[in-house]
């Protein structure tokens, strides 16, 4: 009886120190390891690791062994002596029986962090590639933001998927070329840590153009090792690189500078004489309360010449080739700098405080002419697009955890005032002849969300609200009188998702929202305030699963409904009215480790896109891709050598309502290779291996030349790149 009673109160002492432990998992270089994966070998419960490499696990004593993974780092087994954990994973071989199926709304970036891993990104496009089912296109001579398909939008400059870096955002609201124009070509890809995506309206935190998604990339708090590269190849073709510490082994603070530029002429008949220089700084701290501060500043100009859009029946007449211009003169000079503070903060044990403010000046000048002497067969068609924009923002977020809940508090609001925005009729990019609009917009979006957060054993429910409020201002320079036309709308946009998790490799998800996509100042004044702010409405019904420990597959099914849309057609000062469009389809992805070094990866996306008020066989959606494919093999550090093959294919679609005219699909295949000696990287790469004639971009468009006497519509296209040849040397240090 005396030994029961002692081996009772052995128990009941052991399980009166049963306690909830707290640390923090980082990397050699002290950067948090977010995904990480601990279990206890003795309770056997578990944890993953936070944003900021932080966890909590429960039924956890001294002397418990814990057993950490995550993506890219050595397994560790961690006896625990003190209540003060923190854990150093050391750097490994990429594995993907290390992913941990995570029960959260954005699980699948997972993907993301695989594809950074295995296919590392060396320019701007390619950061944006990344985005399983994400095709772009450039059509202005490399200088103008990309053209984004995704999920059966042709989202133009970013009309559909919100995009942002560190928390500020990038497209520009009544954008003086388009609305939600994005142009990511100041980010510095060397210097992008994380991409962090979403498909539909699901996410309280994104807003305005969330409706096909979100993109938000973080960019990294330190560098390994100094970096510079050059790199060479046809076309004049040049760029250099350069990543530089600026504090060498300072505690608890690290800054850096990057650098880039790059110019080139391409491939078309008449050069591009294309430029851009990159300039990058960060610099963060953390303070002994575990609260981070950092600051990042970066300027960005960019110059060019482009021959633009060329009509099909030049090409079939032979009387310019491929990569010929109509109108030679093209083409523009960008310019953006940015200043981003940012604070994380912990207010106690289980509430956080998340906060950035950000400005902007931006300055953005386009020339050019897609109908040629449709509407002046004398001068021509040429247009001039222009304006200068200063952005303010703030975003804050009040993070609180609960035994088996979370909730996020945000506020933020954002300012968007540019002057003289200008539409003009040009010749010969010099001369301007008229005014075809001009003004000032004024416009602000102050929003407020909450979302939250209930687990139930394997079951989390995710209900969630936001709320936005817009105010558009806008003075006509071009009116008799001076007046400020204004109109304000207010939305809701109510969530709620469900993430069911069997375990580590297994996950189905059910995801419903509302979201919206917001109009040009001038097509809400010019409209008295109608359809401000048109409705989005989305579901995702999908599965992620890893079958076996090397292969990682996720697919879904889904839709999305939108209301009546009014969009702005810089191009031509008007408003194009496309009426209610529904979507649905299925999203495929594979990630598979063959060998230790060796990847295989595709994406196949198929959307039924149409308008729905349109007649049968009218209702078409102009450009809307129905399949794409992406996928290749990746060789990941195999006694030194790195590098891959990736294909990309983009099926034919409709140009037009009615299907009559087809904008050709195309398949384009990358190449490249790398080995590392010491300190030094040499690389080779080509870009389309195969020197197949695609279009990289293709529009419906009636236009006519200067001897024709009738117009003619049909496709106008930018061509895609032939056979592209590089050569690269990068030395760390």
């Amino acid at each position: 009886m005396k030994s029961l009673f002692t081996i009772l109160i052995s128990f009941i002492t052991f399980s009166s120190f049963a306690q909830m432990q707290k640390g923090i998992v980082i990397d050699s270089l002290g950067n948090p390891v977010e995904n990480a994966y601990l279990l206890n070998i003795n309770s056997k419960y578990h944890a993953h690791t936070d944003e900021f490499g932080n966890f909590n696990i429960d039924k956890t004593n001294i002397s418990d062994v814990l057993i950490i993974t995550a993506l890219g780092f050595k397994k560790l087994e961690y006896t625990i002596v003190s209540n003060e954990i923190s854990i150093v994973l050391e750097d490994d071989a990429f594995n993907l029986d290390q992913v941990v199926i995570r029960s959260k709304l954005n699980a699948m970036n997972v993907i993301s962090k695989i594809d950074l891993q295995t296919t590392p990104v060396n320019s701007s496009q390619e950061i944006l590639r990344k985005v399983p089912g994400l095709f772009i296109g450039q059509h202005a001579g490399g200088g103008k933001a990309e053209q984004m398909f995704l999920r059966g939008f042709d989202i133009d400059h970013g009309t559909d998927i919100a995009v942002s870096i560190d928390g500020m955002p990038v497209n520009m609201v009544s954008h003086a070329h388009g609305q939600g124009y994005a142009d990511l070509h100041f980010v510095i890809p060397e210097t992008v840590e994380k991409i962090d995506f979403g498909k539909g309206t699901y996410y309280a935190n994104k807003g305005d153009f969330a409706t096909a998604g979100y993109v938000s990339f973080l960019t990294k708090e330190k560098i390994e090792k100094n970096m510079i590269s050059v790199e060479a190849g046809q076309f004049n073709t040049f760029k250099t690189v350069g990543l530089f510490n600026l504090l060498e082994k300072q505690k608890n603070q690290n800054a850096y500078l990057a650098t880039e530029y790059i110019m080139t002429d391409g491939a078309f008949d008449a050069p591009q004489n294309f430029k851009r220089i990159n300039l990058f700084g960060k610099y963060t701290s953390v303070f002994a309360d575990n609260s981070k501060f950092s600051i990042n500043a970066s300027n960005f100009t960019s110059k060019w010449d482009a021959s633009g859009q060329v009509p099909q029946r030049l090409i079939n007449a032979g009387l310019i080739s491929r990569f010929g211009a109509v109108d030679d003169t093209e083409g523009g000079k960008t310019s953006r700098t940015n200043l981003n503070i940012s604070l994380s903060k912990p207010i106690d044990e289980n509430m956080m405080l998340k906060a950035n403010a950000f400005y902007s000046k931006y300055n953005f000048e386009l020339y050019s002419n897609f109908t040629f002497f449709l509407e002046d067969p004398i001068n021509g068609d040429q247009i001039s697009q222009k304006e200068n924009r200063d952005i303010f923002g703030l975003n804050t977020e009040l993070n609180k955890k609960g035994t088996n809940s979370n909730f996020q508090l945000g506020f933020g609001f954002r300012n968007d005032a540019t002057k003289n925005t200008e539409l003009s009729h040009t010749v010969g990019r010099y001369t301007t002849l008229n005014n075809l609009k001009l003004g000032d917009i004024d416009e602000t979006n102050v929003f407020s969300y909450l979302n939250t957060e209930f687990d139930f054993g394997k079951l989390k429910i995710n209900p969630a609200i936001r709320f936005d409020y817009f105010k558009f201002d806008y003075q006509d320079k071009l009116a008799t009188n001076y007046k400020t036309q204004t109109e304000n709308k207010a939305k809701f946009s109510p969530k709620l998702n469900f993430i069911f998790t069997q375990n580590n490799n297994l996950q189905f998800y059910l995801k419903s929202g509302f979201g919206f996509h917001s109009n040009d100042t001038r097509v809400v004044v010019a409209n008295a305030g109608k359809q401000i702010l048109p409705t989005a409405f989305g579901s995702d019904l999908g599965i992620i699963v890893k079958p076996f420990p090397k292969l990682l597959l996720n697919s879904a099914i889904w839709m999305l409904n939108l209301e009546e849309e009014l969009v702005y057609v810089g191009d031509a000062a008007t408003v194009e009215i496309s009426g209610r469009t529904k979507r649905m389809g299925f999203d495929f992805g594979l990630r598979y480790q063959l060998s230790n070094y060796l990847f295989f990866d595709t994406d196949v996306n198929y959307t039924y896109a149409r308008s729905i008020d349109a007649p049968k066989g009218q209702d078409y959606v102009p450009l809307a891709p129905d399949f794409t494919s992406t996928g290749g093999f990746s060789v990941n550090k195999y006694k030194g050598f790195s590098g891959g093959f990736h294909y990309r294919y983009l099926k034919s679609r409709p140009a037009n309502e009615d299907n009559s005219i087809v904008a050709k699909g195309y398949m384009v295949s990358d190449l490249n290779i790398n080995y590392e000696y010491k300190n030094v990287i040499f690389g080779i790469s080509g870009e389309n291996i195969f020197n197949t004639k695609w279009n990289e971009t293709q529009f419906a468009t009636e236009s006519r030349l200067k001897n024709e006497t009738q117009s003619i519509e049909e496709i106008h296209f930018t061509p895609g790149v032939p056979l592209f040849l590089k050569a690269k040397v990068t030395y760390r240090f």
